[in-house]
């Protein structure tokens, strides 16, 4: 399996689009393509992908520890990333993720993120 390093961080949101849409939005696949600052980015590869549960900010103080350490393991309401290394067909390589967290009552849904570039070391 090929190293990467970060060579450009990026941490902006992006729109993604699936041929067939996810089962559960809330638990997303890795998607097909996505847009960033206008352009089109089509996945032609998935490299790795890993989840991330941490309770971070008001969320890491607002649950008892045996449940915290539950929720750790799968999630909870609005608490979790997603993470999808991709190779897109320019031959390019981003970490992308999927923020569960609630921003608002009228902002459920969560937010894509590209997070970061990597390159082959």
């Amino acid at each position: 399996m090929s190293d990467f390093k970060a060579i450009h961080f990026l941490d902006e949101p992006i729109t993604v689009a699936w041929d067939v849409a996810p089962l559960y939005e809330k638990t997303p696949p890795c998607p097909q393509r996505f847009t960033w600052n206008g352009a089109d980015y089509p996945i032609v590869g998935l490299l790795a992908e890993w989840s991330d549960f941490t309770r971070r900010g008001r969320a890491a103080r607002n649950m008892r520890p045996e449940h915290a350490a539950v929720a750790a393991g799968r999630g909870s309401l609005g608490v979790g990333r997603f993470f999808f290394r991709v190779r897109v067909q320019s031959g390019q390589v981003f970490d992308i993720y999927y923020d569960r967290e609630i921003k608002n009552a009228d902002d459920r849904k969560g937010h894509w993120v590209i997070y970061r570039e990597l390159e082959e070391s």
